[in-house]
């Protein structure tokens, strides 16, 4: 997720004078690497480097889910804004604000620069002339004073493997490997249709400001639900197989989470994603995100934090829903296990 400087309004997801309707989103500025390689300029060290977060963001949480399954809490701490974003984009919380309490673990003023007020603060500190965009996830490296990165899915796999010789044998490859050799291309094949028509694809739909293109993007959407649902039904997931792509858990399983848990919360009334909500027309997708919640505490309420996702959505986006009413709904956010909603458990 991301906001750009002055000269264009955040509250404007789509350009207002472009006539196709269409979400365009850029591309990444910052795109170094850690690495584990000798004389590397950015090398893995304990404490050297920070993530700053946003709970709302799927984007981000990916990489709280990867530091976490990784066992990386101690090596790299993380900092989340607040979860409003206003027009000069992400801010981090005030200390008053910390000391009243806000949905979230470290959701505080910048540990690092405390005269900081907004993510913004950090580019510019970086150049003042910045004109990109102004995201999160970014992992900053404190030594060197440098944004390393702002792209997540580059960031994820720099925790995959690079800090591995600071991690017990039980944390490092192959024990936890979400990109192994054998299902690279799988896993490659996967990303590339998910990210446009999923990941993307919510916020394709819910940005739109022209029918077509709402509706364009919306039933690709969910046609590429239909797909990833045929995939989980023929793979017949059971204990040992809970996957995506079967026994292993891997980088599709933490990509595609992080959409489909929004789903239901956010997506179908706020990105008029409402075809189908997931919990009652996606038997398998729903039982599949249910066990990575419930099952492994990487994927549940320590990276998930429902109050801080819908109150972002909801309340930031004034393009979409200018009154900021935050629906109550859908209760509970996550069914337990062994709970369906009537109408799937009249079809079972």
């Amino acid at each position: 997720m991301a906001t750009t400087d002055n000269k264009k309004s955040i509250l404007n997801w789509v350009d207002p004078n472009d006539k196709s309707g269409e979400f365009k989103r850029q591309t990444s500025v910052f795109r170094n690497w850690i690495s584990a390689a000798p004389g590397a300029e950015f090398p893995p060290e304990k404490g050297r480097y920070h993530l700053y977060v946003s709970y709302a963001c799927p984007w981000a949480h990916r990489t709280l889910i990867v530091r976490k399954i990784k066992g990386l809490e101690d090596i790299i701490g993380y900092t989340s804004v607040h979860w409003h974003m206003g027009e000069k984009g992400w801010r981090f919380a005030t200390p008053d604000e910390t000391k009243e309490g806000l949905p979230g673990d470290n959701v505080t003023p910048d540990p690092h620069h405390p005269s900081f007020t907004h993510l913004r603060d950090l580019y510019f500190s970086q150049d003042p002339e910045y004109a990109g965009r102004f995201t999160v996830p970014t992992l900053y490296d404190t030594v060197a004073k440098r944004i390393v990165s702002n792209e997540s899915s580059e960031i994820i796999r720099m925790l995959y493997t690079e800090f591995d010789a600071l991690l017990p044998a039980d944390r490092r490859a192959p024990s936890i490997d979400l990109y192994p050799e054998a299902l690279r291309k799988d896993i490659d094949e996967a990303n590339t249709w998910m990210y446009d028509e999923i990941n993307n694809g919510v916020y394709k739909s819910g940005f739109a400001t022209t029918q077509e293109a709402y509706t364009n993007n919306v039933t690709k959407l969910f046609g590429a639900l239909d797909r990833a649902e045929a995939h989980l039904a023929a793979a017949g997931a059971s204990p040992d197989k809970p996957y995506y792509l079967g026994a292993q858990l891997t980088e599709v399983d933490v990509r595609l989470y992080t959409t489909i848990i929004r789903f239901d919360p956010v997506y179908v009334q706020h990105f008029k994603c409402n075809i189908r909500d997931i919990r009652s027309g996606y038997p398998h997708l729903h039982a599949w995100m249910r066990r990575l919640y419930w099952l492994n505490d990487a994927f549940g309420p320590a990276t998930t934090q429902f109050d801080h996702i819908k109150r972002h959505y909801t309340q930031s986006h004034a393009q979409i829903n200018p009154k900021g009413i935050t629906p109550v709904g859908p209760l509970p956010h996550v069914l337990p296990l062994e709970e369906e909603v009537p109408v799937v458990e009249k079809k079972l």
